[in-house]
């Protein structure tokens, strides 16, 4: 349907209409120069006045200090900026794995996307992954190849790369004129024209000339190619090619574009963003190819009450429906809820409805967020994105609608956490504030999790890789003023018994005055995995009488929490109360549920115990170059592979496997040096079982130390 066809409303108070809206980000591997095109793009749309350098750590949109001081990216920022009558509302994501999840929520709100790969490393790994994210949120891409100024810099090479590692349509829109440190400009293949950027005014200048004699041929020959994948795509222009005509400048470009939203082809665009050279281009690809809110008309929800399928069209007197991506604790405003508008106008004061918790909530304040920077916003339109201050009980993922016309968004979803280290305040006054900071930082970031472990007494924390975990306990010694110290989680090992066994335990203390009496015969038979422990009371003639069973049971369970062989719970066994005997005036509660707690352990030893470890289920998604290492890898951490399922389109492999979480500490790091980050998995629990005898004498060994 064609943007004219489509009938939405705008609202008076906008400063640019509808269709000249462009939501994008700018995503990529670490390092290939996201934050330095963002920061040129700020310059040259006139947000910032001067350029600010990654590398001198006074990047506009990495702002936090962790980012100043590690050179990258680690929370997505978020600003605005015009260009040509057309405003970017810009997002720069991290390309670092381990911050993957700022990639996976902001490209759910994004209409369109610029990746950003490097003219040397052409198409890294996690350029691969933020690919595969951008496919599953249908966001159409056009692509830059940035660093053109680098030694080994190949444009020609980078297009080749995406067509082959992306399966991508990938069609080069420009020829560079020179490279590497003679990189002084480039063609436009449907212009015609050369542009230069050898001023001494930040790139800010622009000539224009004629084509140079020897790149004229290379134009051509790119602009027919051009022709040609757009010719497979799109019929008109299939007409004309067998024609053997040429069709216009703007029949291409219409042509291209719709290509480009329905993720047919992806031009590709060169640039060095360092040296100011070819930003304006990219710039220009955005406004011309990307969409717009009008283009993604359809917004697909459902009822929250009946659950049948709903829509959205965007507009501004449309029924008002946001979706919430990003939750951010701002130390001058508080919690700041970062909403992407999909129909509707949100206006400060206004109620909104959450349908996750069934409860109305207050708009505070509305900002339009410049990085860290704050601007003050009386009304938010459609398609915009801004945050807003006073949402008490709003999550990430959560939509805010109008109460009258309820619908739920698609969410997102996350990967889970792969590492988790212990975490301790340094001292008493520190714990509250602890609690109240990791509550805080899990809030905003779903793929952080904390948790208590009831065995260890641990408190547990769990984050995508080390440097997450790194940045989280960074964070919470200079944000939270928190005083923290960090060590590795114990591995929650279990028990069982290796065949049946009996006891027969009396309990007798006599001191002088009334003295404790307890007679208990048990037996106990191993169970299946997953049983747990079962207690059957079977004795019979009174022997016992009933008010001391409830006592031996709790002696028999409390003895099997605490563990017999290394303080690990005894699990997977059923006992039996067979008989025993009491002292009309000696016996008491106490005496029987110490009598049962002894026999239970001396039952134990004599049916033999051993160690069950925890074995975690892997899904690892590896390339089929790197299957062979990661096999041998699991096999060295005592793990075997269940299942090895091939996809010859995309040249990965799955792999299904398990292995013993003890030794899976430090997988993710492991995983990606054997794949060179290109490998990505997933982990949860699969079952317990015996550790091997070499093994077992060192846990019984250490739980005595």
């Amino acid at each position: 349907m064609a943007n004219e066809d489509k009938k939405y409303s705008e609202s008076s108070g906008r400063q640019v209409p509808l269709a000249n809206v462009r939501n994008i980000g700018i995503m990529a591997h670490i390092d290939a120069g996201k934050t330095t095109l963002s920061e040129r793009i700020l310059f040259y749309t006139g947000k910032n006045y001067k350029i600010g350098e990654v590398h001198e750590g006074a990047a506009t949109m990495d702002w936090m200090v962790q980012e100043q001081e590690r050179g990258i990216t680690i929370t997505s920022a978020a600003t605005t900026c015009f260009w040509e009558g057309h405003r970017l509302n810009l997002i720069d994501t991290p390309g670092h794995v381990d911050f993957t999840a700022e990639v996976e929520r902001s490209l759910r709100v994004l209409d369109g996307s610029v990746g950003v790969f490097c003219a040397v490393g052409k198409v890294q790994p996690q350029s691969e992954t933020v690919w595969r994210q951008a496919q599953k949120y249908k966001v159409p891409v056009i692509a830059c190849v940035n660093k053109m100024d680098r030694t080994g810099a190949d444009y020609y090479a980078v297009v080749k790369d995406i067509r082959h590692k992306l399966g991508a349509n990938a069609v080069a829109m420009q020829v560079p004129i020179g490279a590497e440190a003679e990189f002084k400009g480039v063609v436009d293949i449907l212009t015609h024209r050369a542009y230069y950027y050898d001023g001494d005014e930040n790139g800010a200048v622009v000539r224009e000339e004629e084509v140079p004699a020897e790149y004229r041929d290379k134009a051509k020959e790119e602009l027919h190619t051009l022709v040609e994948c757009l010719a497979e795509v799109n019929d008109e222009i299939m007409e004309l090619f067998l024609a053997d005509e040429m069709p216009s400048t703007e029949q291409i470009k219409k042509a291209l574009r719709e290509s480009v939203l329905a993720g047919t082809i992806v031009p590709v665009f060169c640039c060095s963003a360092f040296k100011n050279k070819g930003v304006q281009k990219v710039l220009d690809a955005i406004v011309d190819y990307l969409p717009s809110p009008v283009d993604k008309w359809d917004i697909n929800g459902s009822n929250p009450f009946s659950g049948e399928a709903e829509s959205r069209h965007c507009g501004d007197t449309e029924p008002f429906a946001a979706l919430a991506f990003k939750i951010m604790n701002d130390p001058y405003v508080g919690k700041l809820t970062f909403f992407r508008i999909y129909s509707g106008t949100a206006e400060k004061g206004m109620t909104v409805y959450n349908p996750r918790t069934t409860k109305r909530e207050r708009l505070g304040r509305l900002l339009q967020m410049h990085a860290n920077q704050r601007e003050e916003r009386d009304q938010i339109f459609s398609g915009d994105i801004a945050a807003a201050v006073g949402l008490k009980n709003v999550t990430t993922g959560d939509t805010i609608c109008d109460e009258n016309s309820p619908i739920v968004l698609e969410s997102m979803s996350f990967p889970e956490p792969v590492i988790s280290i212990a975490v301790e305040p340094k001292t008493t006054a520190d714990r509250d504030k602890l609690t109240k900071a990791l509550i805080a930082l899990a809030e905003e970031d779903p793929t952080f999790r904390v948790h208590s472990n009831v065995e260890t007494g641990q408190t547990i924390i769990s984050g995508m890789g080390e440097l997450h975990l790194e940045i989280i306990v960074d964070r919470l010694t200079r944000e939270f003023k928190v005083g923290a110290n960090t060590g590795a989680p114990e591995v929650s090992y279990r028990e069982t018994i290796l065949k049946p066994g009996n006891a027969d335990t009396k309990f007798a203390r006599q001191s002088g005055g009334r003295g404790q009496y307890g007679h208990v015969i048990l037996d106990i038979t191993p169970c299946e995995r997953g049983h747990g422990l079962t207690i059957e009371n079977k004795v019979v003639g009174g022997n016992i009488p009933k008010e001391y069973i409830k006592p031996i049971e709790q002696g028999i369970t409390e003895a099997a929490q605490t563990g017999v062989l290394c303080g690990s719970p005894v699990i997977d066994l059923h006992v039996n109360i067979l008989d025993g005997s009491y002292h009309p005036v000696d016996s008491s509660e106490m005496a029987f549920k110490i009598a049962g707690s002894m026999a239970f352990k001396e039952a134990c030893h004599k049916a033999g115990l051993c160690v069950l470890e925890p074995i975690m289920k892997l899904e690892i998604t590896t390339p089929d170059e790197n299957m062979g290492d990661i096999i041998g890898d699991i096999t060295s951490r005592r793990g075997s592979v269940v299942e090895v399922e091939s996809d010859a389109s995309t040249n990965f492999t799955k792999i299904n496997a398990i292995a013993p979480l003890s030794e899976l500490f430090g997988y993710s790091t492991a995983l990606r040096s054997v794949s060179r980050g290109r490998a990505s998995y997933s982990m949860e629990p699969s079952h317990f079982d015996n550790v091997p005898k070499a093994i077992q004498e060192k846990i019984v060994e250490k739980s005595k130390s």
